[in-house]
């Protein structure tokens, strides 16, 4: 809590000196909007330490930059136009480097967004595919270790989870268009490059006697062998959108849906031809009004093609964002206290209910600034599952078939995986929100309580 308070003195700090320097010749009063918030304009600039907290993947440390353009201040609190930097790593292994840029009027009537980011995962969550279908149990796992302190720590009931887990390098970019049919209806219009590269994950201090999840997958041919280490994914992507939100980082009212297809051919460079659906509908309904609202989102993905790759599948696609697709499903962006992809399958859906009450408004040091609370429900299913065949019984040993037998259950669908909490949130001129978020799930083969330390609303 110590590091994160320093988080909100730091970005007042850096802010104010900001405004004040960029206003300082332009001789401007300050001037109120209707609310009696602080119109901000010109550039707004954030560059502020990265100290988060992400239950699947550690501590996070690094620095970002926010660099936010109100210009005359007539589109606040939406900016003209952003850019953000990051370059950030995680205790549990994975280091990574964002940078995103948002032109609210490219040409007339038409927004740019843009953005890639690297990162490497040395230790990436792998439950396997179809949720329940595939068992999530430590206590099935025979762990041996001469590390005399992941003994202790093993007695105390905390297993390390190297069998779940693969390592991965992932390089993310996108280019999108979004432009105006009605007022409050929109087309989308993109390009967006995925690529993947994954590899067993190895412990350097105790070993597993069932191996791996993710080479026992390819042992029984779940996970072919042209597919296992990854591949790329080049995309076209169409959509629609509709949008009355009252702004955009932190509404209050109004609703917000969108449709994309995206389409992946060979011709492009794509290793594994397929096409992608995406549907999402989300509304803001005020309780009392921008004080209490009330908040849903429901997100439906397809994956169709012969040869679906099974490396696609761990992505939360969108449209009209700076950044490139989320991970999986499972964890902050998605599923709270649901572990890092968890649910994964052909076709899924998750949904988020959540109830804010923005508590407090004040000015301080020339920044708009209010604190929220919320309490959330959040679960997902997947709908059609991958196959989870044992392709190679045939030719493998009674062990490994055994293994299959074990940790694979094909006989009835997946089921719904449920989590709830709550959190709090620092809000700077509705555009710049830290968020420290408590959650927990309904069953344990879902994980058990996550705590989060990260920027914004899930939605």
């Amino acid at each position: 809590m110590k590091q994160t308070l320093k988080v909100f003195l730091m970005a007042m700090g850096i802010m104010a000196l900001t405004n004040s320097q960029l206003s300082a010749s332009g001789k401007k009063p300050v001037q109120y909007n209707e609310d009696g918030d602080i119109i901000k304009t010109g550039w707004n600039l954030g560059p502020l330490p990265v100290v988060a907290f992400d239950n699947d993947r550690g501590f996070q440390y690094g620095a970002l930059l926010n660099l936010y353009n109100f210009d005359d201040g007539s589109t606040y609190p939406n900016p003209k136009s952003a850019w953000y930097f990051e370059a950030s790593a995680y205790t549990k292994g994975t280091s990574k480097v964002i940078v995103n840029y948002d032109k609210r009027e490219l040409f007339p009537g038409v927004r740019l967004f843009a953005g890639a980011s690297y990162s490497n995962e040395k230790a990436l969550d792998f439950y396997g595919l179809n949720g329940y279908q595939t068992l999530y149990d430590m206590n099935a796992l025979t762990i041996s270790t001469e590390d005399a302190k992941l003994q202790d720590k093993m007695d105390a009931g905390k297993a390390p989870k190297g069998f779940y887990r693969h390592s991965r390098n992932l390089l993310k970019a996108k280019a999108e268009l979004q432009g105006h049919i009605t007022e409050n209806f929109f087309w989308e219009a993109g390009y967006n490059l995925n690529w993947t590269s994954i590899s067993a994950f190895a412990p350097d201090n105790y070993s597993v006697a069932e191996g791996n999840l993710y080479d026992l997958y390819q042992s029984w041919g779940i996970i072919s062998p042209d597919q296992a280490n990854g591949g790329l994914i080049s995309a076209l992507r169409l959509g629609l959108m509709y949008d009355t939100r009252d702004r955009e980082k932190n509404p209050s009212r109004g609703i917000w849906a969108e449709a994309h297809l995206s389409a992946a051919p060979s011709f492009l460079g794509t290793s594994h031809p397929h096409l992608h659906v995406g549907a999402t509908m989300r509304q803001y309904l005020p309780i009392v009004d921008k004080k209490l609202t009330f908040a849903y989102r429901a997100v439906y993905q397809g994956f169709f093609g012969k040869d679906v790759p099974w490396y696609a599948l761990p992505f939360y696609s969108m449209m009209g964002s700076a950044d490139a697709d989320w991970d999986g499903i499972g964890g902050y962006r998605t599923v709270r206290g649901l572990s890092l992809n968890r649910v994964q399958g052909l076709q899924t859906v998750f949904y988020n209910a959540e109830l804010r009450w923005r508590f407090v408004d004040f000015q301080f040091a020339n920044q708009n600034i209010a604190l929220a609370l919320s309490t959330f429900c959040d679960g997902a299913s997947v709908l059609q599952a991958y196959d989870l065949s044992n392709k190679n019984a045939a030719t493998n040993d009674m062990a490994t078939n055994a293994l299959y037998d074990k940790f694979i259950d094909t006989s009835k669908p997946d089921g719904l995986h449920l989590a709830a909490g709550g959190g709090f949130r620092f809000i700077m001129n509705e555009n710049f929100i830290i968020a420290l978020e408590l959650a927990r799930c309904f069953d344990q083969r879902d994980g058990g309580t996550a705590f989060y330390i990260n920027t914004g609303f899930l939605f």
